[in-house]
């Protein structure tokens, strides 16, 4: 039996500047194949974009860069068409060396991943994965799936989070189809600190089905209300609420002090990775 390949880290680079994207492995075609063929159409083609796209994204670069990358030409033998500046070939050169300089240093990080037995490299692995993951959720957690219940309609998902901790998420049924959603199966938990409900007392009963008690360890003060978030035992986890000031006052909440965060499990939405 062939042995397989050991795995390979590419990555893809992106400039960004604060007003948006910038450049990108696209845009970057772009301007290489302009240089090549002289023609915005012949360019989009080759890259490929439509004619629109790839106007658009030159009409971006240049309205970002301190010097336009592209200029139109009128007339000539050709009759005229889109050619690069000397800052937008600079530009190129620019690009293409970090981009060396980027996978040379995922190739090193290969090697070291290579190096690793066999559960760091699948701890590592599922550590990129969590990371590549945007979400405006203030709260988010990470762990496999060790119970599914389904109902006529909705289905029950228990995440581990770990030993002693594990969280339970509503969906419907037709979600959890699509998500591919079995027991073992990673997936990423995200809950928006509006939708977290603090408690000063752990003994309370209420019909929440999530409820996380800890040590609140940092109070942010705003204009309005308050950014509350509390360490769970172990300090690996910390849920964030926001509540009202009125709130904060009545409940007594400082650092230091114990807490529960209480949510419901339809207030939980789940991703995963593929």
């Amino acid at each position: 039996m062939t042995t397989p390949p050991p795995p390979t880290l590419l990555g893809k680079l992106s400039l960004d500047t604060s007003m948006g994207a910038f450049l990108g492995d696209t845009r970057i075609r772009l301007l290489e194949a302009i240089v090549e063929h002289g023609s915005i159409s012949q360019a989009a083609k080759a890259v490929p974009l439509s004619y629109k796209a790839a106007w658009d994204a030159i009409d971006a670069m240049n309205n970002l860069a301190p010097e336009p990358l592209v200029i139109r030409t009128t007339g000539g033998k050709h009759g005229g068409g889109t050619e690069l500046t000397h800052y937008g070939r600079r530009l190129i050169g620019f690009y293409r060396a970090l981009e060396e300089e980027h996978q040379a240093a995922l190739a090193r990080l290969t090697e070291r991943m290579n190096a690793m037995a066999g559960d760091d490299v699948s701890d590592f692995r599922q550590l990129l994965r969590r990371m590549s993951m945007k979400s405006s959720a203030r709260n988010q957690f990470a762990g496999p799936i060790i119970d599914i219940k389904q109902g006529a309609v909705d289905c029950e998902v228990r995440i581990r989070l770990d030993e002693k901790l594990d969280l339970t998420a509503i969906i419907t049924r037709e979600s959890a189809e699509n998500l591919g959603l079995k027991i073992g199966k990673e997936v990423t938990a995200f809950v928006k600190s509006s939708s977290v409900l603090l408690m000063p007392d752990a003994d309370a009963r209420i019909s929440a089905r999530n409820r996380f008690c800890g040590e609140i360890s940092h109070i942010h003060e705003g204009p309005v209300n308050a950014e509350v978030s509390i360490t769970l035992p172990g300090g690996r986890h910390i849920v964030t609420a926001v509540i009202t000031h009125e709130s904060l006052e009545k409940l007594e909440l400082q650092t230091g002090v114990i807490a529960c965060a209480v949510f419901k499990a339809s207030s939980v939405f789940l991703a995963v990775t593929e």
